[in-house]
This record gives structure tokens, C-alpha cells and sequence, in this order.
């Protein structure tokens, strides 16, 4: 399945059997991950800026300051380019040339727009807060209109998306498998610990179940 016919600018070159067009591949791997990496270009500088996002449907949703200069620049429909990677093993292998990781990671283009309209923002900022973590929008004090006004939102529409995905062991030269050298993969694994309450925290609230057992999907 191809949802995003790969184009000139997202056509997978280095190792193409590696590459995923369909957003089966692709959408859970944005979903997982609480970090993106937003490319942009500024006044004939590139930038790359960390940021947390939430995807809705087909578009990612990107906040922040109001003064942020990578929210400037998205909310201006200039191009972005965001990536986003998981790491999910060290590849050992019998040879230092063969050594690699295992990882599922997606580059997606698409143009910002400002989304401005107060329901709509107020309820872009509800998804992304749902879905970092669901149930705590209404578990907290909302935005504050002088906090929405503060606050800039973007929705980018994804345009075009390329995922790269390597799993299993590694891959040695025939004649290196005669080595007698330790070879396989360690698992790199995400977990989260148990929440450290607030020091200030009144000693009768307990713990949410939605916090209590925090995992990615």
C-alpha cells in the first residue's frame, strides 16, 4: 500500500528495500515518539529545532511560544521537513564495517498554517495534550485566554511522508561468519518510571490511573 507516492524529495535512495510509503507504517511511528526534530529555513539560514507534536488525522500539530521563530516561520507556509526517529536496538556485528541499529524513524513534508480561531486552537491543544497524555485535559485548569493568546499553534498537513525501518540481526560478509566474535543485537527499550509526586503536592491527592502505568501506544 502506498498513501504518500514517493516523490523527488521523499523517494528513499539509500537502502530503498528499507523504506515504507503507507501510513500503517508511518502513523504509528509519529504517535509513539514525544519528540520531533522540525526543519526550516530562516532568512538563508537552515535550522533544526526539537519540539513536541501530536498528530491529527493527516495533519501534525506543532506549539509554542507565540515568539518562537520556528512557529514564524511554519505559520508562513514556508516548507518544513520534520523527522522523527525510535531506536529499538544496537546491531553487533562481526565486523566493525557491518555494526548498525535497528530503528523505525519517518521524514514528512508539508507547509504550516496558523490556526488561530479560538475553539479550534483550544481543542488542537486539547488533542495534543490527549495525546501525550489521555485524561489529563480534564483533569487540570484549561488555558487561560491570555495563555491561548501567548500560545502559537500550527497545523502542518502532511503532504508527503517517507518511513525507514531496519530490524533483525546484522547482516555480515559470508566469509566473516567463520569469526569467532560475539555478534547479534542489544534491545534498547523506552521506560518510564514511576511518577515523582510534586514536593508541594497536598498529601491526599492520589495518584491518577492514567499516570500510574504511563506507556507510549
Amino acid at each position: 500500500m502506498t498513501d504518500f507516492p514517493p516523490t523527488s524529495r521523499s523517494r528513499l535512495r539509500r537502502v530503498p528495500e528499507r523504506g515504507r510509503y503507507d501510513k500503517s507504517t508511518i502513523y504509528p511511528i509519529i504517535d509513539e515518539a514525544l519528540i520531533c526534530h522540525v526543519a526550516f529555513e530562516h532568512d538563508g539560514q537552515p535550522f533544526v529545532i526539537p519540539t513536541i507534536h501530536a498528530r491529527d488525522g493527516d495533519r501534525l500539530l506543532l506549539h509554542g511560544a507565540r515568539a518562537s521563530r520556528l512557529l514564524k516561520v511554519a505559520q508562513s507556509g514556508a516548507p518544513l521537513s520534520v523527522a522523527i526517529t525510535l531506536l529499538d536496538g544496537l546491531v553487533m556485528a562481526r565486523s566493525i564495517f557491518n555494526h548498525s541499529m535497528n530503528y523505525r524513524s519517518v521524514v514528512l513534508f508539508g507547509r504550516g498554517r496558523l490556526v488561530d480561531e479560538t475553539a479550534a486552537k483550544r481543542q488542537d491543544l486539547k488533542t495534543l495534550s490527549q495525546r501525550i497524555a489521555p485524561g489529563r485535559w480534564d483533569d487540570v485548569r484549561g488555558p487561560t485566554e491570555k495563555e491561548l493568546y501567548a500560545t502559537s499553534l500550527v497545523s502542518m498537513a502532511i503532504d508527503s511522508a517517507t518511513a525507514k525501518v531496519r530490524s533483525g540481526p546484522p547482516g555480515d560478509d559470508e566469509a566473516d561468519y567463520a569469526l569467532p566474535v560475539w555478534a547479534g543485537v542489544i534491545p534498547v527499550q523506552r521506560v518510564f518510571a514511576a511518577p515523582l509526586p510534586d514536593p508541594r503536592l497536598a498529601p491526599d491527592l492520589p495518584l491518577p490511573n492514567y499516570l500510574r502505568d504511563y506507556r507510549r501506544p
